[in-house]
């Protein structure tokens, strides 16, 4: 991992706040080498089986981007900027208390978007910049 790597949080005192202090508004980026932009993960196995339900779908998003960032040799350590598309606005709160397993105390730039998306079956697609 790169020592020289900082990644800073940046709430403006003068602005609205995150709700909850779950994400950051902004994040300073210093000292790092590479980025990888991680494409939309969606909420499907290899074999492209998509679960019946929205918690398996939001946990099996979530897996996929850490696979991406283990493949590109980090952790959700890395994330300083996350993305989510979420098909229904209902689906938000089992979204956020899986983010909040994933990602623990790490607090990367955050927006989550109401959307349809791609594929009718798919209830979130997850998108992501870290940096290493």
């Amino acid at each position: 991992m790169n020592t020289d790597l900082k990644i800073s949080t940046v709430n403006a005192e003068n602005a609205p706040q995150s709700a909850h202090r779950r994400y950051s508004q902004a994040v300073s980026l210093s000292g790092h080498q590479r980025l990888l932009f991680i494409s939309g993960q969606i909420p499907a196995d290899r074999e492209g089986r998509v679960p019946d339900d929205a918690e398996g779908q939001v946990r099996l998003c979530w897996a996929n981007l850490i696979a991406q960032l283990q493949a590109g040799g980090m952790d959700v350590a890395n994330l300083v900027k996350v993305t989510v598309f979420l098909k229904r606005y209902e689906d938000r709160d089992i979204n956020a208390r899986v983010r909040f397993e994933v990602l623990g105390d790490h607090r990367p730039a955050l927006s989550t978007i109401i959307t349809d998306l791609y594929d009718p079956a798919w209830l979130l697609e997850i998108e992501a910049i870290a940096a290493a």
